[in-house]
């Protein structure tokens, strides 16, 4: 492999696409199927990021059988939200993003990852309604990996495309993407339009308002190395 070789790794919801009103519809569904009232919104995307059985727990409180109950609510319900609308719809591209995507895919050295908290089945869904499917070199899913901020996923996408830690970095827009970045030893550049507020990325190595700045932002980094 040539040492010229880059690699940007995505995560997903509230990064790529804006999947929030479907989160928060299938967590009230999950809190429904056990008797309960959902958190609020805000508590709600604050969990994002983490794979579904750990979101739950944290917002829930529940284990055991009540969790695995709550779990399946919620896949049914996103899954059924999905089918209705159409991914398209109901988790749509940022603003850009498509753009960015192919301007990255363009350079010839730069390889391109996923790092999500969803399932194998959610992720092909999406990417297959949007066009993607074999755009990511690497996609890293929760059904295979410790919940993010384990540096797992990150370990599994350096080791598939054979590249040190400096090689690469992380996109995303939560506390626990930022966390994973930095027990990797990657870079992390947080995107402040996704689910959690600037403060909380507060140790971003760096921190873009616009997804249209990260192609220039990206040839910085690698140019000072």
């Amino acid at each position: 492999m040539s040492s010229d070789l880059r690699l940007v790794v995505f995560d997903v919801d509230g990064t790529l696409v804006d999947s929030q009103a479907d989160i928060v519809g299938a967590m009230g569904d999950a809190f429904a199927a056990v008797g309960r009232s959902a958190p609020a919104r805000a508590e709600i995307l604050g969990i994002v990021g983490l794979s579904l059985p750990e979101a739950i727990a944290r917002l829930s409180g529940a284990d055991g059988d009540k969790l695995a109950a709550m779990v399946a609510a919620y896949k049914d319900s996103y899954a059924a939200r999905r089918a209705a609308a159409g991914s398209a719809a109901s988790s749509p591209l940022y603003p850009g993003v498509s753009e960015v995507l192919d301007d990255i895919h363009a350079v010839p050295h730069w390889l391109m990852g996923v790092a999500t908290g969803k399932s194998r089945r959610g992720l092909d869904a999406l990417l297959t309604s949007m066009g993607l499917s074999g755009r990511f070199v690497t996609e890293q899913v929760a059904d295979d990996h410790p919940s993010k901020p384990h540096p797992a996923m990150l370990y599994a996408a350096l080791a598939e495309t054979g590249l040190d830690p400096e090689d690469a970095v992380m996109v995303g827009d939560t506390e626990y993407d930022m966390e994973m970045a930095r027990a990797a030893g990657l870079v992390f550049i947080g995107v402040t339009w996704g689910y959690h507020p600037r403060e909380r990325l507060a140790g971003a190595d760096y921190l873009i308002d616009e997804i249209g700045t990260l192609h220039r932002l990206l040839n910085e980094i690698w140019s000072e190395r």
